[in-house]
Parts: C-alpha cells; sequence; structure tokens
C-alpha cells in the first residue's frame, strides 16, 4: 500500500529528496505522499526510505490505499518505462 505522512511530520524536508518516485511534496501544514506515484519503494529498495530518514515516524502505511507488491512492480514499471527493478 502506499505510505502517508500523518501530522507528527514536523516538516523538515528529510523525506523529499529520498523518494525515488518524486511522490512527496510540500504541503499546507506537513509534507504529503501522492498515492499515485508512491510505491513503498518497491523497485528501488528494501525499506521505504521515507520512514527510514523521518526523525518523528511519520511515514506510515495509509490502509485507503491497499495495494499488493505485483501492483506495486506495475506502478514502479509505468513510472520509469524501461527500467528494470533492483533485485
Amino acid at each position: 500500500m502506499a505510505f502517508k505522512i500523518t501530522e507528527e511530520c514536523i516538516a523538515c524536508g528529510a523525506c523529499e529528496p529520498e523518494c525515488p518516485n518524486e511522490a512527496i511534496s510540500e504541503g499546507d501544514e506537513y509534507y504529503v505522499i501522492d498515492p499515485n506515484r508512491c510505491t513503498e519503494c518497491v523497485g528501488f529498495f528494501d525499506k521505504q526510505q521515507c520512514a527510514e530518514v523521518c526523525p518523528v515516524s511519520a511515514p506510515v502505511p495509509d490502509p485507503d490505499n491497499a495495494e499488493t507488491r505485483e501492483q506495486l512492480l506495475a506502478k514502479f514499471r509505468s513510472l520509469h518505462p524501461g527500467k528494470e527493478p533492483a533485485a
């Protein structure tokens, strides 16, 4: 499932450059994740980079955007045509 950023976000911006899909942007009060671009880093990394760098654990799985690994890989392929997913 895509991740979302909770209101625990302190708007430090550490997560934005870490997202390989450019899914994270600055919102009105805190950073937000575009669920149409979030692949949970599937295709790039074993762990969600936003969650790894966040000092307050604001990025969390979004139950409203549940997706299987296969769906996340399909999204990766559509966002990055011609790129092979990392093993």
